[in-house]
């Protein structure tokens, strides 16, 4: 005879920090999410600058506080990224076009690859990050990205 089980979880209800109000957008309902997450998390607008990042989104990459780099483009914030080679170069433009914040707001598909981020001390060594990013929509246009980080 087979065997079922069935197991109930509580109703997901949303917190007071993450908006709901009709009021704002989407790019402010994921401001606002972004903003306090404690995932590793960005959101730049189509221009590509810094509208939101998470304090471990910082830490990760390495970009001191969220504060200071928020409303700076992405890569003039203090992003400073590497290619693989064992020559560690700073990134080629064509290659920045790639990177998956800036692959998602060109492409308005899902991005995901790795990047080489340099080391903001010599003591400390360079970080290497999966990053997947997705398109956000705002009145039926690309009007920025979303992108979690996960060290690798």
């Amino acid at each position: 005879m087979a065997h079922v089980e069935l197991s109930l979880s509580e109703v997901f209800a949303p917190s007071g920090e993450t908006p709901t109000e009709p009021g704002l957008d989407n790019i402010g309902r994921w401001s606002a999410t972004v903003s306090s997450a404690e995932e590793p998390c960005l959101l730049i607008d189509a221009e590509t600058r810094v509208l939101a990042v998470s304090t471990a989104g910082c830490e990760l990459l390495q970009l001191g506080a969220p504060e200071d780099v928020i409303g700076l483009p992405l890569l003039d914030g203090g992003l400073r990224l590497l290619d693989f080679t064992a020559y560690r170069g700073e990134l080629a433009e064509p290659e920045i076009d790639k990177i998956p914040p800036l692959l998602a707001l060109t492409s308005g598909r899902l991005a995901r690859g790795l990047l080489r981020i340099e080391s903001a001390t010599e003591e400390s060594a360079d970080a290497t990050v999966d990053a997947i990013s997705t398109p956000v929509v705002a009145d039926g246009a690309v009007a920025g990205s979303l992108t979690f980080f996960s060290e690798v």
